[in-house]
């Protein structure tokens, strides 16, 4: 099935997610995200993958595996120009055709140097380095929240903190923007409790869930009423809604209880110090970032 015919020359999106063993949701957030995808277009205007693009699609694949960020392993991907790659896609020392400099990624303590005085365009390029090179992940538990505690520990004042806050939100934000999926799926929905500020732990579970999991997903943001968020779970029928509480006075569980049941069921998962004890029955709490993904894709399962 994978072989190209004269009729309809290329392979389908089906054909090479059987063959890289990636979903074709995935394929497509690649796509759209990264502009790695299909190139030419059969005579019944479908689109299709050629011999190239499958090459720089195995190489962004094996990358991925090997560790490196969907992003950074992307435009590695599509530096692999025909006339400077092999039959296999690499170049003719066996690896990536890589030239382009990759920028520095900062230590904690060089980040937090930068945020005490205040300097917002280092802060984010800094920021931004670490998500392209490592991805989502390695950023928050290796950068982010070392920051975070250094800039508490070290008592560097809420200015501080708010400008540090804002450069990692900016920089999270356009990597949760939902991919348009042909079939649209049971969306993951993520939201602050009712007059919570603090929104960037559900900014980092988005962007975790919609780059490295292809899963859609909807972030309400800080200081979401629990009437906007039951709504908002009427309208989109999720399949998880996770709600984050940092302080404890936006931890009282009691209002989860009036969330809507939904048909079929939405998993509620909910995190953050701020929970008090008492969670409603069927209710699951998680206190780190891998516990709610493992969370949120057990319930998509």
């Amino acid at each position: 099935m994978d072989d190209l015919s004269e009729e309809e020359a290329g392979y389908g999106i089906g054909a090479v997610a059987r063959r890289l063993g990636v979903p074709a949701p995935t394929l497509r957030t690649w796509n759209l995200r990264y502009g790695i995808g299909p190139s030419r277009r059969s005579p019944g205007g479908h689109r299709r993958y050629d011999a190239g693009d499958l090459r720089r699609l195995e190489e962004m694949n094996r990358l991925i595996h090997a560790g490196v960020a969907p992003a950074e392993a992307a435009r590695e991907a599509l530096r692999l120009r025909p006339s400077e790659t092999g039959r296999d896609g690499m170049t003719e020392d066996g690896g990536p055709d890589v030239r382009a400099p990759v920028r520095q990624v900062p230590s904690p303590a060089m980040l937090a140097r930068s945020a005490s005085v205040l300097d917002s365009p280092t802060v984010a390029d800094g920021v931004r380095a670490a998500l392209d090179r490592y991805g989502v992940r390695w950023t928050w538990h290796q950068l982010v929240l070392p920051v975070f505690e250094a800039i508490t520990r070290k008592d560097l004042g809420i200015d501080v903190e708010h400008l540090f806050s804002n450069q990692v939100l900016a920089a999270l934000q356009p990597l949760v923007e939902p991919p348009r999926l042909d079939t649209p799926a049971r969306p993951v929905l993520l939201a602050c409790a009712e007059d919570e500020q603090h929104s960037l732990p559900i900014y980092a579970l988005a962007a975790v869930l919609t780059v490295e999991r292809a899963v859609e997903t909807r972030v309400l943001g800080a200081r979401t009423p629990y009437s906007a968020l039951a709504d908002a779970m009427r309208r989109l029928g999720p399949a998880v809604v996770f709600v984050w509480s940092q302080q404890d006075s936006t931890g009282d569980p009691a209002p989860l209880s009036a969330l809507p049941s939904l048909r079929p069921t939405a998993r509620v998962v909910v995190g953050g110090p701020g929970w008090w004890d008492g969670l409603p029955r069927g209710v699951t709490r998680v206190s780190t970032l891998d516990a709610a993904v493992s969370q949120v894709m057990e319930a998509l399962a």
